[in-house]
This record gives C-alpha cells, structure tokens and sequence, in this order.
C-alpha cells in the first residue's frame, strides 16, 4: 500500500508542533475500545495460575490506567528470565492479545524452565485510543532511555531494572499497519516539522533484530516457527522493508538501544521485535494473535537451547 495524505491537518508544515498543536491533536483523539474490559479482564481471568503485579499506574487527566504484570507463579532466582512485552504501540492489537494467549496457552509448557514475566499491554491509554503516542503525543517506543519523556517505558523499565542482567530473551510484540502510513508518518513529520516521504507496508509477518548484537540463526528460527501460522513479508524492490535491508528472510535490524526501542532495555543475549501486519486480505485476527503466540514460544525454545 502506498496511499497517503497530501498533508496533516494539524499544524504548518515543516515547522516542529508547540503547545497549542499538541493541544488540537489530543482533542481529536476519542476512546474507542476499553482497556479494563478487553485487556484486565483478561489478566484478572489468569490470576488463578500466575503472579499479578500493578507496576505502575497512568495519570491522565480524570483517567487512570493500572500497569499490570503477570508473573511465573513458581519464579526461581536460579532459573533465566524471559521477558515479554506487548502494546508499547497501544493501537498494535494483536501484541497485547498475542502476549496474553501466550501465557493462557503456553506459558504452563516452561514452568520450572524460565521465569517468565509478561507486561502484555503497556500503553492502555494508546490501547483505548487506537493509536501509536501517549497523549503527549510522545512515541513510547523511541522513549526507551534514562529520564523518558513516556510514563509508559518508564514505569517498564523500573519493572524490569531487577532482572535486567538475567534476561535471556526479551521478544517484543509489535504491528505495522496500513494507518501508520496514513496517518502515524504523516502526523510524526508534521509534529517534529519535518517532510513527509511517502512509504509502503509490506504485506506479512518480519522481525527487527539488533543490529549492535544480531542473532540471525534465533530471527530464522522464529521466522520457520510463524511461517506455519502466517506469511512472511517479502523485501520490496529495493531488497527493504520499511525502508531498512533485509538482511535475511523476514528479518531487518535496528540500533535498537540508540533509537530508544523497547527490546534494548536488558542485556538478553536475544532479542527481537516482531511486526504482524493485520491489514493483509490473507491474514486473520485469530492468525494475528496466534503469530505472536508462536513466535513467543519459538524464541524461548531457541533460547533454552542455546543458553
């Protein structure tokens, strides 16, 4: 898909938002789906079989987000930890419910394996709003650094400062949509008042490894894992997707600390974020869920055997 916008409507092109445009851009968002009934419900449904920690809680305006955790009931101080995080992106669907059919349907498989600890939907407020920033207007998923401009990756990484040193695998669940070229680029040029380049999306499943630390036999074998459940996205005629070579099948890499990114906030000797994309005429929900479910389980087989 290639179709954009001539322009945003908010603000002057290529001069940075203040004050009164971020003002105009919050008052257009609306709530359009809600964060207690579809995703702490859910939490609260498996609290018979795990741990649940409120990490941290959002303050915006009259609304109030709790941040949950679910945690491995039988948590070792011997065994590794996986972390698994969905939602950074609030609008990402299938990276909050993906992490939660996980721990409903596998996380039982690595008790006793790995002590897991899942943060399944970290922007609530982006969760409601279906929509990429806080409403700050902050991306969460480049404010992954020291004194963060986002509530959001703040509050993960106090979660995750403990254990940062004993991860073994951190796998971070992520979407590219149709909307981030509609409407996200469009709005993230005007906002830093930069030119707008119009773009494409590619059509499947991919993976960003760390370009600083690449693991390119793990990516591989989360890609054959999803590759049974969803297609994978092929390199557009450059030989990129989004912009970025691909450096193997369904794989790009990223600086991922140096861009702020969720998956550089441990010392995990793998990491990896994936990308569904839900927009695909060949591609479900159900299959969008299951994708990040699966990858989950593929990263922490590779991991456990390769520890």
């Amino acid at each position: 898909m290639n179709t954009a916008p001539a322009f945003y409507p908010i603000g002057t092109p290529e001069t940075p938002w203040g004050e009164a445009e971020r003002a105009e851009w919050l008052s257009r968002q609306s709530r359009q789906r809600s964060y207690e009934a579809e995703v702490l419900s859910a939490i609260e449904g498996l609290r018979p079989r795990f741990d649940v920690e409120e990490y941290g809680r959002l303050e915006y305006g009259s609304e109030s987000f709790p941040l949950l955790a679910i945690r491995s009931r039988d948590w070792r101080d011997d065994l590794p930890v996986v972390l698994v995080t969905g939602g950074v992106h609030g609008y990402e669907t299938s990276g909050v419910h993906g992490a939660l059919q996980f721990v409903d349907q596998h996380a039982a498989d690595y008790a006793g394996r790995v002590n897991l600890l899942v943060a399944p939907c970290v922007s609530p407020w982006g969760y409601e709003r279906i929509h990429r920033w806080n409403p700050l207007a902050v991306d969460p998923n480049r404010s992954f650094r020291e004194d963060s401009p986002a509530e959001e990756s703040a509050a993960l990484m106090r979660l995750v400062a403990p254990v940062r040193d004993r991860v073994l695998l951190h796998i971070d669940l992520h979407e590219t949509t149709d909307t981030d070229e509609t409407e996200f680029r469009p709005a993230l040029a005007e906002r830093d008042g930069k030119p707008f380049a119009p773009g494409g999306i590619p059509d499947g499943f991919y993976l960003v490894d760390d370009s600083e630390n690449p693991q390119p036999e793990f990516q591989q074998a989360v890609i054959a894992a999803v590759e049974k459940v969803t297609h994978i996205a092929p390199a557009d005629d450059n030989g990129e997707i989004i912009g970025s070579p691909v450096v193997a099948r369904g794989v790009i890499e990223y600086p991922l600390k140096q861009l702020g990114l969720c998956a550089s906030i441990t010392s995990a000797p793998y990491k990896t974020t994936t990308e569904v994309y839900p927009d695909s005429p060949r591609a479900t929900p159900e299959q969008c869920n299951t994708a990040q479910a699966v990858a989950v389980c593929a990263a922490i087989d590779y991991a456990l055997a390769h520890q």
